[in-house]
């Protein structure tokens, strides 16, 4: 086989493996588990966007927010 049959057929398992239901699913145990720690007990945070932004505008503070996104399984 070529080096582009081979790379097309790579991209093509990976995509398929990241979108398979067995990937969200162990990617929502991780999120349970971290909001499961202590840390997230410590302090009154709110998970949601929209009810953030919302307290935001009633009480005229700004929205501090942390994003991120694990790529190894």
């Amino acid at each position: 086989m070529s080096n582009k049959v081979v790379t097309a057929l790579t991209v093509a398992a990976l995509v398929l493996l990241l979108a398979s239901p067995v990937a969200a699913q162990s990617m929502e145990a991780k999120r349970d588990a971290k909001m499961a720690e202590a840390w997230t007990k410590k302090a009154n945070w709110i998970f949601d966007y929209d009810k953030a932004r919302e307290e935001a505008k009633k009480s005229g503070k700004h929205i501090f927010a942390y994003f991120t996104r694990s790529y190894a399984y």
